[in-house]
């Protein structure tokens, strides 16, 4: 059967839409990322992670495309992408340049996370409406002007396993926030318009605390920010991801991306928003299978047309990387397509920090064991 969203140059899809029942919104979804990332992504490469460059021509390009704005909600004018579109749309971004598939992450959970995700949470009905004008703010920024936002994360203590308070602080002052910490491993430092941070809210003789946790937009130009230190890893360099420090930087109210109380209750009843990473190295997966294939059929660029298909070991590897391909994505699929606030007893996984394999052992046995509201007399 034709398939009218491809043309003759084009990659096959990593999720086939009739295969995976994908939406015929996601179909055109991959379709756009997939055919972006062949032309645009994939030539730019290997310049910006050997340079370590910020490959801002990608997301203009994506701005261009509307995907700098594919989770903002079709009623505020974006593509309006839920947690599984996304997550497919970007693991075709990743098979083609994973520094941009990292980076395009951080810069869409802004979106994803005060969209969709916030919908999903308890509000006040004074919070859900002052969020809601809020986001808008933040959205025609993006689509609009092409606002590139980020989420610095990692302090490189205990807060990223959400046991502690976030050591960055946001102090509270007459119409917004001082807010003064550092964040390390700060994807898009220097390239951000806004740093989305995770800040601990705290008034004078108050004592830290994770229920405090606000989300704040911080301008880049704002006095105070600094991005500091170098950024020279062995892979994907082109994230630069160096170390931000805030000095009493300040951020007016209406930098706020979620109302207070509302990442707490995200982190601890939608641990599926830790996942919006995993799309680049699935992406990556499907590129070194893309790889091998074109290489043993003498059909990699800048490399000579000699044909090794022919030998029978490397047909056995390359059946086995395909299996171990296809079970993996097998199994990604579902559990993106499980993404939800308080997911049941058979969704629960091993992610990432906070949501650590540890942490999720626990929850698993605890829950496996109670009965929701069950208690030991």
């Amino acid at each position: 059967m034709h398939d009218p969203t491809r043309d003759a140059t084009d990659d096959a899809p990593m999720f086939a839409p009739e295969a995976f029942r994908l939406t015929d919104a996601e179909a055109e979804l991959i379709a756009k990322a997939r055919r972006l990332g062949r032309r645009a992504l994939a030539p730019r490469a290997a310049e910006h992670d050997r340079d370590a460059t910020f490959p801002i021509e990608n997301f203009r390009d994506m701005h261009r495309e509307g995907l700098l704005g594919i989770c903002i909600p079709t009623e505020d004018g974006g593509l309006g992408a839920d947690f599984r579109a996304y997550c497919v749309a970007a693991a075709e971004l990743g098979r083609y340049c994973g520094s941009t598939a990292l980076s395009f992450n951080m810069h869409v959970c802004s979106t994803l996370w005060s969209g969709a995700l916030a919908d999903d949470l308890e509000m006040t009905p004074a919070d859900r409406s002052a969020h809601r004008e809020r986001r808008r703010f933040h959205y025609r920024r993006i689509l609009e002007d092409g606002a590139i936002y980020s989420q610095p994360f990692s302090e490189g203590g205990a807060a990223a396993a959400g046991t502690v308070a976030f050591g960055t602080e946001a102090r509270p002052v007459e119409g917004g926030f001082l807010i003064s910490g550092k964040k390390i491993f700060a994807s898009l430092s220097g390239a951000a318009d806004y740093y989305g941070v995770l800040c601990t809210e705290r008034s004078e003789g108050d004592a830290a605390s994770r229920r405090n946790t606000l989300y704040l937009a911080v301008p880049a130009n704002a006095a105070g920010v600094e991005v500091i230190g170098p950024w020279d890893p062995l892979g994907m360099r082109a994230t630069v991801s160096r170390t931000l420090v805030f000095r009493d930087a300040f951020v007016p109210e209406d930098g706020m991306l979620m109302p207070r109380g509302v990442y707490y209750q995200a982190a601890t009843r939608w641990p599926h928003m830790f996942l919006t990473l995993s799309p680049t190295y699935m992406g990556l997966a499907q590129a070194a299978y893309d790889f091998t294939v074109a290489y043993l059929r003498g059909e990699m660029p800048g490399t000579p047309p000699v044909k090794r298909r022919m030998f029978a070991t490397k047909q056995i590897a390359v059946a086995e990387m395909r299996v171990a391909l296809e079970q993996t994505k097998a199994l990604w699929f579902q559990a993106i397509s499980e993404a939800r606030a308080d997911p049941s007893k058979s969704q629960c996984g091993s992610l990432m920090l906070p949501w650590t394999a540890e942490i999720c052992l626990d929850r698993l046995g605890r829950e496996a064991l109670y009965e929701p509201g069950e208690r030991d007399e």
